[in-house]
């Protein structure tokens, strides 16, 4: 089998690829190792920004997002007993972000991508990709018992930091950029009404704390934790009240989160990564193959999806030119959006969270940034900037 584009990942990025191809009239075929069902329940990001969203709506699939997601206006930011609400639409010339589940964005890809785009191969692994420097790439991959091969023109790696994309690509052609964060998220799914209908950010000494949601009735709550946690140390009731102490409001000391049944819980290590060029001959890697980012800021998906918007755009051009400039300015014009969303993300981690081993004078320096978030519109603007998303050529 041949196609012109060889997908390895039928995660958000891989799907929404796909369809932003197919609509431009480009032939691809997505291989993914696991089977449907594993995929649309795999519990990931649940922040849009503004461009994934409009991306979604012009591939078609925003149909469901309009009607169930949830758009937020702005963010609550909370540290030392106070709150100080950043107002995106004000600070952004009127960009927000909506909260509508991984999960549901990959329900809708699938559905797509079954009914009118190109093969969709579930259960298909990719165990490697040869020939990467020639003009006829291939990917071996098993599927049905049975070992077969695609031929493409282009291979674009979906499939994560341990994929088989990246280690296609040659370690004497590659540069990875790491750091690896002295804690974790303890992560929990509840079936409770979030308590606000916006997502809060706290900072204290007792460290960091995120109140978000899923929907109306279902919350999604995140409490810092050392690394190599065990979830089993942390009885629901602990956590709850772990969140309430860290949360707590001194203008509102009856302020309580509203409890109920979680679902699920589990600890998320945190780390920064990028690979750089991400481009190899006829590879080309995409979202986590590509860059990973602690999940403070929100940029993981979004990353994920300016990503491949940005290809699409240069195999639309090639389709209709002949032309690979996109193409081969596709590592450079996404790695500046990339490096932006590092920084932020970082800078969002160190600023919320309290390091093991921070002194005094730096829990000072956290407290003085968010003293000037809440007092200078200036650096208020610049984080509902980066957190809304900035525009795909930066």
């Amino acid at each position: 089998m041949h196609t012109t584009v060889g997908i390895i990942g039928g995660g958000p990025s891989g799907l929404l690829l796909a369809r932003l191809l197919h609509r431009a009239g480009i032939d691809s075929v997505v291989l993914e190792s696991r089977d449907r069902a594993y995929v649309e329940q795999r519990q990931r990001a649940g922040i849009l920004e503004q461009a994934t969203v409009d991306a979604l709506r012009a591939a078609g699939a925003g149909a469901r997002l309009d009607a169930e997601g949830l758009p937020h206006d702005g963010i609550e930011l909370r540290h030392e007993g106070r709150a100080t609400r950043v107002d995106f639409p004000a600070l952004t010339g009127g960009r927000r972000v909506w909260v509508y589940a991984q999960t549901e964005v990959v329900k809708d890809l699938v559905a797509l991508q079954l009914a009118e785009g190109g093969p969709l191969l579930f259960e298909a692994e990719a165990v490697a990709v040869e020939d990467a420097d020639t003009d006829r790439p291939r990917i071996r991959y098993t599927h049905e018992g049975r070992q077969q091969i695609l031929t493409c023109d282009y291979v674009v790696g979906c499939d994560g930091y341990h994929g088989v994309t990246r280690r296609a690509v040659p370690a004497t052609e590659q540069r990875i950029f790491e750091r690896t964060y002295p804690y974790s998220w303890l992560g929990i799914l509840a079936d409770a009404p979030p308590v606000y209908d916006e997502l809060i950010y706290a900072h204290s000494e007792r460290g960091f704390a995120l109140a978000s949601m899923r929907s109306p009735s279902v919350s999604r709550l995140y409490l810092q934790v050392p690394n190599g946690t065990d979830p089993a140390d942390w009885p629901d009731e602990r956590v709850w009240d772990e969140l309430d102490a860290r949360l707590a409001l001194s203008a509102d000391p009856g302020w309580r989160l509203t409890r109920g049944t979680v679902t699920q819980k589990a600890v998320l290590p945190m780390r920064s990564s990028v690979t750089e060029p991400m481009r190899f001959g006829r590879i080309l890697l995409a979202g986590d193959a590509a860059h990973i980012v602690p999940p403070t800021g929100a940029k993981g998906l979004n990353l994920a999806a300016a990503d491949v918007i940005v290809l699409a755009r240069a195999f639309a051009h090639l389709h209709k030119t002949g032309s690979t400039e996109l193409l081969d300015a596709y590592s450079d014009t996404c790695l500046r959006r990339v490096w932006r969303a590092e920084h932020f993300s970082y800078a969002m981690t160190t600023t919320l969270h309290a390091d093991p081993a921070q002194s005094p004078f730096d829990t000072r320096l956290q407290q003085s940034q968010l003293d000037r978030i809440a007092t200078s519109p200036h650096a208020a603007a610049e984080l509902a900037e980066n957190y809304t998303g900035l525009p795909l050529d930066v």
